[in-house]
């Protein structure tokens, strides 16, 4: 059953001969995620649990400038109390981990940018496929000051390791697809964005021909092995960063295109 594209939505939904398509549609806004967005991947990712005849599942990007460049800044300025913090970082687990849960294989076709929740998506993703221009990283200790979810923590470790998530965010640095593709943020390193989605489209009915048992018993095996934090075991570090002055300033400092003054506070 094919699903038909609907042009005018921040997140387009399409699926074809057994391979779902989703897009992020908000190409002038480097495809940053409404929370509107977070919800529709949620909601497609059970409707792929429950029809069989989807096989794999494709997240890309719009343009060629940004895969996803993570939550739209804008969102947080509803942002008052400690509840508003703890509810977004739970609404991201939960959204997150309905993607990694997702049954069939999730391929990430990534061209340009990658960063922030964007990268968090990726993570959740079982093969990650990039350009010679993608970036990967976390950039908040230079941006907004806040803190990555404890599931994305916990995803980024499994990844790369203990140190080498230290670094990426201690030093807020983008990294380029060479070094993505030797610490094991991309599985592959393709030159251009037609080679991309040409080869998403193969890995996918690749994925697609093989036995979906074996794919599922093999992906939730995976996700059992690693040890994930849970959000109460970081809601101390959660309200620390959401409730800081630093936080505040980083996010009028992003929005103003200035350098933030952090204060430690």
């Amino acid at each position: 059953m094919n699903a038909p594209v609907t042009n005018n939505e921040d997140l387009l939904y399409s699926v074809q001969d057994g391979i779902a398509r989703i897009t992020f549609n908000r190409p002038q806004a480097r495809n940053a995620l409404t929370f509107a967005m977070y919800e529709r991947m949620a909601e497609i990712c059970t409707e792929i649990n429950a029809d069989r005849s989807i096989k794999a599942l494709i997240l890309t990007g719009a343009g060629d400038k940004a895969f996803a460049s993570g939550t739209d800044i804008s969102q947080f300025r509803a942002f008052k109390t400690a509840q508003d913090a703890l509810d977004y970082e739970a609404r991201i687990d939960r959204v997150l981990g309905t993607l990694e849960q997702c049954r069939v294989p999730v391929i990430a076709a990534i061209a340009g940018a990658c960063t922030g929740g964007g990268a968090g998506i990726a993570a959740c993703c079982d093969i990650r496929i990039g350009t010679e221009t993608t970036r990967m990283g976390f950039p908040i200790a230079r941006t907004l000051g806040n803190c990555l979810s404890m599931s994305n923590i916990s995803r980024v470790v499994s990844l790369v390791g203990p140190a080498r998530t230290k670094d990426l965010i201690f030093k807020a640095r983008l990294v380029e697809a060479p070094e993505a593709l030797a610490l094991g943020l991309l599985n592959e390193v393709v030159p251009d964005v037609a080679t991309l989605q040409r080869r998403a489209d193969e890995t996918a009915k690749l994925v697609a021909s093989h036995a979906p048992l074996t794919l599922e018993a093999t992906k939730e095996a995976v996700r059992r092995i690693r040890r994930t934090l849970s959000r109460e075991e970081g809601e101390d570090l959660i309200l620390k960063a959401y409730m800081s002055e630093d936080f505040r300033e980083g996010m009028d400092a992003f929005l103003n295109k200035r350098a933030p003054n952090w204060k430690g506070k």
